[in-house]
This record gives structure tokens, C-alpha cells and sequence, in this order.
């Protein structure tokens, strides 16, 4: 199964707005969710083309509450965002600028002439700049939520175009990848737009540990590319090798070869690593999940900061969290390859 980024509605969640009423006044608030996502394999080269694998996070999520607001109408400030939560912080200028061209550009798509200004909860348990997609989450939950409130249907193929656009203010160049994710229920094949349902043949379970130190999506694609035009061959070499990891971990997962899996994570840690986008907190936390029997680890997300994902065997997830821990993880989270599976086995 192959789609296009128009044709995704069958690989995401349902959030589709049912039952609305023509007056779109009649409701007086509106709820969108959407959830947190990890790239296993694929960061940054994803951006020149190579393939990326991405794996949905459930238990990570955010739900966006539209409200009308009580303040008169402002020429320059037509929605308010409020984030409550574990991750609970004023929404920084830079994602609430992108936020709020989504919201204009909702407005201007679904043909809503209503200028009342609107206030917006953001209640998120997806901590921010950590690499879990929290933009990408924040803006998909408001467009439904603006949807719920504004009795519109959206076609998925609107809603990523919303959240792309969200996305393309707050971190640049934004590949698509984190704007399909978080919608997704199934872990996620990712190439130049087209997208697949990866096929996972294994068990294990992916443990994703916070360093507690916010990275740079957008610093971290400048310093790369800062990188690529200093050395003649850098970028292709960095991309070929991408994506062979990417592709090698691909099969595996399909064939049921965890230890392999395992052993790309690890080598595209340290293809990251050279690279400059790693830290010492990370590779400290790298190496606290090998040692601690990990089939592999590395970086997840855009880099300088953020979280670790390590692929772990059953018997051994108690042991490597507790050294995740101890070697200065702030929280964890496990997300199990069985329970993500789409197909029989």
C-alpha cells in the first residue's frame, strides 16, 4: 500500500468531525487531539530525499479546546494560546506564530467569515523540543479543534496541508514526515511525500528516554547544511548512507530481526554524532542503554538535545531504564513494536 500526503485517511486516527451543526456559532467550544511521534531512523537526510521510518507515541498527546474569547476584537491578535499540562509553559513566539497562520488559514480555507477572536487551550503532556513532535502535534489538534468548533468536515489532505504550513514556520524547511506521524496509528515509511504502513515482523520494545534538554530542529538543519557546503561530497555521502541504514532496518523489522534493527540504530547515532547534532548527555545515555543490553540507541529528532530512543528486549526494559536514569534521563517512556503492529503475525 502506497498513498500520496492527499491520501492518508486510512493510515490516521479518526478524528473526523461528526454530527455538526449548519450554524456554526451553535457550539460554543471545540476539541481537536493529536499525539507525539519519534523517528526511529531517517533524521535530516529525509529533508534531501532519503527515506525516513517513524513510529507514532499514543500515549503522548495533546487536546486543543477553541473557545470564543471575551476580549474585543484585535486587528493583530485574532486567537490566544494558553498550554496547560505536563508541558505546561506559554506557548513560545515562535510556535504560536506558526499556530496562528494555521488559524488564518483555516479561516480562509473552510470558508469561515467570522472574525470573533478565539481562545485556545493547549493541554500537553508532550514535552517541547524534545524531537516528539510536539509543533506538529499542537497544530493538528487545533485544526480539528477549529473544525469541531466551526462545524466543518476536513479532509485529511487539508489537515496536513494546515499543519505543514505550521510547521514550515516553526523549524524552516519541514519534511512531512512529523505532520503525517502524529496523526498516524501504525508506524510510518517515509519518502519524498510517499508514505507506507511499515510492515513489523518483531517484538521488542522501544524505550524513549528524555535528556531534559531542548534541541533545535532549526539550528540543527543550518549547522548540517553549514556543514554540506563547507565539504565538497558531504551531503551525498551523509544521504547515501542514510538511507542505507534506513532501508537495511526497514527489511529487518519486516523480517523479524530485532538485533539488526538494533545495530542501524546505533550506526545512524553515530553517523548523527559526526555530524555534530548529538551531545554528550545524549551519548551519555546512548551508551547507558547498550551497555545496559539495548539492541541499539541513538538521537531521535533534530538533534542537539531532546530524547533517545533504544530498542530493548522484553526481559532486559526494567534494567536499561533503570540506567537511563541513572545516567541522567529526566522521565521515559515505553512503546511497545507488538502493540503497533498491522498485521497478523
Amino acid at each position: 500500500m502506497r498513498k500520496r500526503q492527499g491520501e492518508l485517511s486510512s493510515l490516521t486516527l479518526p478524528t473526523s468531525v461528526e454530527g455538526v451543526s449548519e450554524n456554526h456559532r451553535a457550539r460554543s467550544v471545540g476539541i481537536g487531539q493529536s499525539h507525539a511521534k519519534a523517528i526511529l531512523l531517517g533524521e535530516h537526510a529525509v529533508v534531501y530525499g532519503a527515506p525516513a521510518l517513524a513510529l507514532p507515541i499514543p500515549q503522548l498527546t495533546v487536546t486543543a479546546s477553541a473557545v470564543w474569547s471575551s476580549h474585543a476584537p484585535d486587528d493583530l491578535v485574532d486567537v490566544s494560546f494558553t498550554m496547560t499540562g505536563s508541558a505546561s509553559r506559554p506557548v513560545v513566539t515562535q510556535a504560536s506564530d506558526g499556530l496562528r497562520r494555521l488559524t488564518t488559514e483555516f479561516r480562509t480555507t473552510m470558508g469561515v467569515a467570522d472574525s470573533q477572536p478565539l481562545d485556545m487551550i493547549m493541554d500537553c503532556a508532550i514535552p517541547p523540543g524534545r524531537g516528539l513532535g510536539s509543533s506538529a502535534a499542537c497544530a493538528r489538534a487545533v485544526v480539528f479543534a477549529l473544525a469541531d468548533l466551526f462545524g466543518r468536515e476536513m479532509a485529511e489532505s487539508a489537515v496536513f496541508d494546515l499543519v505543514q504550513a505550521s510547521e514550515n514556520v516553526a523549524h524552516g524547511r519541514a519534511s512531512g514526515v512529523d505532520a503525517m506521524t502524529v496523526g498516524a496509528s501504525a508506524p510510518l515509511w517515509f519518502r519524498a511525500g510517499e508514505v507506507q504502513e511499515l510492515s513489523i515482523g518483531c517484538e521488542g520494545l522501544f524505550i524513549i528516554a528524555d535528556s531534559g534538554v531542548a534541541g533545535s530542529t532549526k539550528d540543527a538543519v543550518e549547522l548540517l547544511r553549514a556543514e554540506f557546503e563547507r565539504h565538497a561530497g558531504a551531503q551525498e555521502r551523509f544521504v547515501r548512507r542514510a538511507s542505507e541504514l534506513t532501508d537495511e532496518a526497514r527489511r529487518a523489522l519486516a523480517e523479524g530481526r530485532p538485533e539488526e534493527v538494533g545495530s542501524r540504530l546505533t550506526d545512524y547515532h553515530e553517523l548523527l554524532r559526526a555530524a555534530g547534532l548529538s551531545t554528550d548527555r545524549i551519548d551519555a545515555l546512548v551508551r547507558a542503554a547498550l551497555t545496559a543490553g539495548s539492541l541499539g540507541a541513538k538521537i531521535t529528532g533534530g538533534g542537539l538535545g531532546g530524547c533517545v530512543i533504544a530498542l530493548t528486549r522484553p526481559g532486559q526494559a526494567r534494567e536499561v531504564t533503570r540506567q537511563l536514569h541513572k545516567a541522567g534521563a529526566v522521565q521515559t517512556w515505553v512503546v511497545p513494536l507488538k502493540g503497533l503492529a498491522n498485521h497478523e503475525r
